[in-house]
């Protein structure tokens, strides 16, 4: 079937319209983002883009900000209340602001992938789980758009979120943008990983959006993070802080991106990169 925004919504909406739920979450790809700002203007609630963080909870809300955030959040006073807080970023990434839905209902949000992490499989509460199927009910006067050609194009897209190793590069590959990215591909494929980037490597032109990780990117939880050249701001330990291990290359000692990294190398990306690619390359040799 081909989608339509006319008849996903009207679907969608009439089930709101009988279960009413306190939240609707709609992931925040191109259809979701497509399909969001409809149902909302449909349900008269409010409906806040592209979500980062979601929490209900005030403490585990503080506990987030505490790491994502420059807020003195021990002398900050927070109204105790149970409404979706919706965080998101503004202003270019530049400022994440967060967003209630007090009076309206159902409170709705996009969320992108890779912000809610899978969780362990629990047979008890899958057998709890109700599938319910929907009667649907559209006719041809519900579907104003006739979808004519649905044409593809091929293209080759990195795999971030689900993947086991996520090789990072930063501002630190200026002085040789080839080099620097050439060098993480390398590493990345003797650790059967993936190349990621930084904001500033995607605002350079250096490396394309679908590598970036960060608030304004992509959320990940690999197995291996390892982060060369990256300072580490707060926008992309937001994106990348909850992976397994980090592994930090840079040759800024205080660097922000040490206070989170399983293991820290101060020193030049360039020197201390072909070191951990042979490393590795022997470890595999001996086995």
């Amino acid at each position: 079937d081909v989608y339509t925004t006319d008849a996903y919504t009207k679907v969608i909406c009439d089930l709101v319209e009988d279960k009413k739920p306190e939240i609707f979450l709609i992931g925040a790809t191109n259809i979701g983002r497509d399909l969001g700002p409809r149902c909302a203007a449909r349900l008269h609630t409010g409906l806040t883009a592209d979500c980062t963080h979601l929490d209900v909870d005030v403490e585990k809300y503080k506990a987030f900000l505490k790491t994502t955030s420059t807020i003195d959040v021990d002398n900050t006073k927070f109204e105790e209340n149970t409404n979706l807080k919706m965080t998101r970023p503004a202003f270019g990434g530049h400022l994440m602001a967060t967003i209630i839905c007090p009076r309206f209902r159902p409170q709705m949000s996009t969320v992108r992938p890779g912000v809610m992490q899978t969780q362990p499989y629990d047979e008890a509460g899958a057998a709890k789980t109700v599938i319910e199927n929907v009667d649907v009910k559209l006719s041809k006067e519900d579907i104003h758009v006739e979808v004519v050609e649905v044409v593809k194009a091929a293209k080759k897209m990195v795999d971030l979120i689900g993947a086991d190793v996520v090789v990072s590069v930063g501002r630190g590959i200026s002085k040789d943008v080839e080099g620097g990215i050439k060098l993480a591909e390398e590493l990345a494929g003797v650790l059967g990983g993936v190349v990621g980037s930084s904001r500033a490597v995607v605002d350079a032109g250096w490396i394309s959006a679908d590598h970036q990780v960060g608030q304004t990117g992509k959320t990940v939880h690999p197995r291996i993070y390892v982060a060369l050249g990256i300072s580490g701001a707060i926008q992309h330990l937001a994106g990348m802080q909850d992976s397994e291990c980090i592994i930090a290359v840079n040759k800024n000692e205080t660097a922000p991106i040490f206070d989170v990294a399983s293991y820290g190398i101060v020193g030049d990306l360039y020197k201390v990169t072909p070191m951990l690619i042979e490393a590795i390359r022997a470890v595999k040799a001996s086995k």
